[in-house]
């Protein structure tokens, strides 16, 4: 019997894989976006003259103020804000209200407002009762005077975080109209940026209906929005040496620095170029190169200038990072 050799099976290959190391799966980065610049926005305003038919005949003629508006408004357009400029005629009181509202509209927590005021400022009686001596300031505009009540109310509008900063080169005292108005400047020299009592008083006689109701609407808007504004009050509490510098108002959402070109019982001088104000600002400035904050900005502007202008700083709202930046920084 022959031995038929049994051919083995084949073996069944069993293939093992060596599993390559998977790469960890690439993780996308996010990109980090700079942060947002905050928007600006700037309302420059500057009248060298009012119309006659709303003052009583008087036209108010300066020289400077339009120029007190271009080369503020400069500054901004350096600083990368969008300007809108009101010269003379163009600056109605529905043009400086409709720009103020629409930047209020605008601008958000973390943005910034420059408005600024260049031009006569005057007074109406207090029909509210909210001023101790009985005078609402006012600047006055083209065609009506813009009360402070109305301006102030106007601020508040802005939203929580919103810097605005408002220069005003013009008088706007509570107390000038209790001392004896100042003798006319002589031919050439510069004039006082007041509108002179008896027109003030001429001008509101005129007009009364149209003041008093505007004082009683821009109450009763006050008291709707839930925050009663009595500016004067507050400022009042406010010196440029006190350590209160914040939270003066606390109904007041965004941080209001104001600072104007005199004290209460002072005028403000027009000149040949710019305001008495406007000038030494500018001269301070210095094309940007002043590195202070505004404190300081506001004390060198007033070591410069002649002792009979002072120009004062109030705040409104929680002020005190803002206080420390350096002039209009965005």
């Amino acid at each position: 019997m022959s031995d038929i050799a049994a051919k083995p099976a084949a073996a069944k290959k069993t293939a093992t894989r060596t599993a390559k190391p998977r790469a960890p799966r690439a993780t996308a980065t996010p990109a980090i976006r700079p942060a947002a610049r905050p928007q600006a926005l700037s309302l420059h305003i500057g009248l060298n003259t009012v119309s006659p038919a709303h003052y009583a005949g008087w036209s108010g003629e300066l020289f400077a103020c339009e120029a007190d508006a271009d080369d503020l408004r400069a500054i901004a357009a350096t600083k990368g804000m969008t300007p809108t400029v009101l010269l003379t005629a163009q600056a109605t009181r529905a043009a400086v209200l409709g720009a103020m509202r629409q930047a209020a509209r605008t601008l958000k927590s973390g943005d910034f407002f420059l408005l600024t005021y260049s031009g006569h400022g005057g007074q109406v009686p207090d029909t509210n009762g909210d001023e101790k001596d009985r005078q609402d300031e006012t600047w006055c505009l083209w065609d009506g005077q813009l009360i402070d009540d109305e301006l102030y109310l106007e601020l508040s509008r802005f939203a929580a975080g919103v810097r605005v900063l408002v220069l005003s080169d013009s008088c706007h005292s509570g107390t000038v109209t209790r001392a004896a108005p100042p003798p006319p400047p002589p031919a050439g020299m510069p004039r006082p940026r007041l509108m002179p009592p008896q027109i003030a008083l001429k001008t509101y006689r005129d007009h009364r209906d149209f003041y008093d109701l505007l004082q009683k609407d821009v109450a009763a808007e006050a008291a709707k929005a839930g925050a009663t504004i009595d500016p004067d009050a507050a400022l009042a509490q406010v010196r440029i040496d006190s350590p209160r510098l914040t939270g003066v108002v606390t109904s007041f959402a965004p941080s209001v620095i104001l600072i104007s070109g005199c004290q209460d019982n002072q005028t403000s001088m027009d000149g040949e170029f710019n305001g008495a104000f406007t000038g030494r600002l500018l001269q301070v400035w210095n094309h940007g190169s002043f590195g202070g904050n505004y404190t300081q900005f506001r004390n060198v502007i007033t070591a410069g200038m002649d002792p009979t202008q002072t120009p004062n700083l109030y705040v409104l709202g929680p002020c005190a990072a803002f206080l420390a930046q350096k002039p209009f920084t965005v």
